[in-house]
């Protein structure tokens, strides 16, 4: 049965935090290579795997924003799917799916974007947003800042205000941070 947002954020305020994270950290694998030579891929799906793992992913990325208006997650394809709906469901908003190109039915538009290892192109429905509508960008790592900048590009262009940003993992050395607008909080459960 689903705990509801007051219930985790009381049951959040508990946890020994720093014991919780380091659960998580340990989860986290890495894998060479992939999906380039050069790139070191950190793969969540042992977090996945973990119940308990994932009961307290879940719980650390909502603590940042039990106080905020959150009308819509912005979950980046296709990671950012898996909490992102999860943090929706907990915070009573809405979930909007941030995809790559060609995977959306209706009428879209969308941006362009670096990678640490190439470019790409991010899409959102036209109608996803209603102006002034309080969004939280989740993903669940920050390489670059690439996407999440596209994504608050899209969201923005649509009458939509980024209230935050939120990461399962933040990859300090790639200062991805810089690329995200000033002001607005970012909140990254693990950073390497």
């Amino acid at each position: 049965m689903a705990l509801c947002f007051e219930e985790l954020t009381r049951m959040n305020t508990t946890m020994h935090v720093e014991k919780d994270i380091e659960l998580i950290r340990k989860l986290i694998r890495d894998i060479p290579d992939f999906p380039k030579k050069g790139i070191v891929f950190k793969d969540i799906t042992p977090v996945l795997q973990d119940p308990q793992a994932l009961i307290l992913t879940s719980r650390l990325l909502l603590a940042p924003f039990a106080d905020q208006q959150v009308d819509l997650i912005a979950g980046i394809e296709s990671r950012g799917f898996i909490f992102g709906t999860r943090m929706a469901t907990d915070m009573n908003a809405g979930f909007i799916p941030v995809r790559k190109p060609n995977k959306l039915p209706a009428e879209k538009i969308s941006v362009e974007y670096e990678l640490e290892y190439g470019t790409d192109r991010l899409e959102i429905h036209s109608d996803a947003i209603r102006k002034g509508d309080r969004v939280i960008i989740h993903d669940d790592l920050m390489a670059t800042g690439g996407s999440a900048r596209a994504a608050s590009e899209l969201i923005r262009s649509l009458g939509g205000v980024v209230i935050g940003y939120s990461f399962v993992l933040e990859l300090t050395f790639l200062n991805g941070k810089e690329k995200l607008e000033q002001g607005i909080p970012v909140h990254s459960l693990l950073k390497i």
